[in-house]
């Protein structure tokens, strides 16, 4: 819970309307009931007396603590309710109803799904994304859905895609850049006449460029050749389908800039979008980064079938390398417990939703790299950024086993099992 507490509430708080008919259920569901029986089999019969201790949870008698005790959880939540409620009044602002264009670099999931976040906030806004796929734009125009990742899905009429890039940046108010990292710079490159220098870039990938060692921050005012280029980091735990099914998801926008945060997250907070802001944009970005690489080894251990033991020794060794780079690199080490850190570390570590995680997954099964990336219609950015954080490891002095192994694994120098080994054989040492 900690992390929807993380900044001021963007948005109402998130209500559960059956809470209370899922706790009914499970107190009558016969699986909850630890009371004893006895049957036929036992040797000596036995009935418990009156003064037996039940096993099974007992309703607490209505005394005057307890009444005071829930009095004071009811005066505790409504206050948490009104001083909500006070602060979103207090804050709202005009940024959306001045918002008239938002351009969204990338056709992939998530962008795409971005985009129909961002055209519901408002039906009047124009939405334009440019890609690069003709069949993809005319599905998104004719049929109103990307046919490539979401068939199913219908998408806003004001969402508008077009391979024009000089047509689709023309007066934006807003960009969100949904281009792989690796491929980020070249194609920024080839639109940098078309950008206004004032034009804010939301950032939506997630990695490091192999090569440079670059995060976003620095590819795209780079790219751009305008070192003042207003730019945001949104990252957190999201997969593009649970965004597309309009289900309760929290994230972080990271800008050295906070009027320019506020700004963006009031564009994106919704009823089921929460934003919350951060001034670490270098912490928000390793973190976003190098979970990527920690969900393939997640996913080795899912496909060795090492056990729940082993993944969460994994993960949480895995935590502590990304923390420890991480504040070498200037990032707050509140910020990789946050939402852009741990929450984003636990999603894709443990759900199959995850690219990077079934990577690791198809590798502890025994297939071969090339072969996995070449089924996939999707990047999985964990793969090419692992060699970069070994890279950044060495320059920052950190050892870093679990990530060090899993770039290995990728180069074709390790394979799983010889890692777990390796791994196991590290000296004890203490904790920190």
């Amino acid at each position: 819970m900690a992390a929807l507490f993380e900044s001021s509430f963007a948005t109402p708080l998130f209500f559960s309307s059956n809470a209370n008919n899922n706790n009914s259920a499970t107190s009558k569901s016969p699986s909850h009931d630890l009371r004893f029986h006895h049957t036929h089999t036992h040797t000596h019969s036995h009935t418990p007396s009156s003064s037996s201790p039940s096993l099974q949870p007992q309703p607490e008698p209505d005394s005057d603590s307890t009444r005071d005790r829930r009095r004071a959880v009811r005066v505790a939540w409504e206050k948490l309710v009104r001083w909500s409620r006070s602060w979103r009044s207090k804050n709202k602002t005009d940024v959306l109803e001045r918002t008239k264009k938002v351009v969204v670099l990338g056709g992939g999931s998530f962008g795409t799904a971005m985009a129909a976040h961002v055209a519901n906030r408002k039906a009047e806004l124009e939405v334009n994304m440019l890609v690069r796929d003709p069949q993809v734009c005319f599905s998104i125009n004719e049929r109103h859905c990307n046919c490539k990742y979401f068939p199913d899905h219908w998408l806003p009429d004001n969402v508008v895609a077009t391979t024009d890039a000089k047509s689709a940046l023309l007066n934006a108010d807003y960009c969100l850049h949904a281009v792989p990292v690796q491929f980020s710079a070249s194609f920024l490159e080839s639109v940098a006449d078309y950008v206004d220098p004032s034009l804010p870039f939301i950032s939506l990938s997630k990695g490091l460029e192999l090569n440079t060692l670059r995060m976003m921050a620095q590819i795209i005012p780079q790219a751009l050749r305008n070192p003042r280029q207003p730019f945001v980091a949104l990252s957190g735990p999201s997969f593009a389908l649970e965004l597309m099914n309009k289900l309760p998801t929290a994230m972080v926008v990271a800008s050295k800039d906070k009027k320019l945060a506020n700004k963006v997250q009031q564009l994106l907070a919704s009823s089921h979008l929460r934003i919350s802001t951060s001034s670490d944009v270098t912490g928000v970005e390793i973190a976003g980064a190098l979970k990527n690489v920690l969900a393939i080894a997640a996913g080795i251990v899912e496909g060795m079938n090492l056990g729940n033991n082993s993944m969460a020794a994994l993960v949480s060794q895995g935590c502590s390398e990304i923390r420890w780079l991480a504040t070498k690199m200037g990032a707050k080490p509140t910020t990789i417990t946050g939402l852009s850190g741990t929450g984003d570390i636990m999603l894709t570590c443990f759900v199959n939703l995850s690219r990077n995680r079934t990577v690791g997954v198809r590798l502890g099964l025994g297939e071969k790299l090339e072969d996995i990336l070449s089924s996939m219609n999707q990047v999985a950015e964990g793969v090419s950024t692992a060699g970069a954080v070994i890279a950044l490891a060495q320059k920052y002095n950190v050892k870093m086993p679990v990530l060090t192994a899993v770039a290995r694994i990728i180069d074709n120098e390790l394979t799983p099992k010889k890692a777990v080994f390796e791994l196991m054989s590290l000296p004890q040492v203490e904790e920190v």
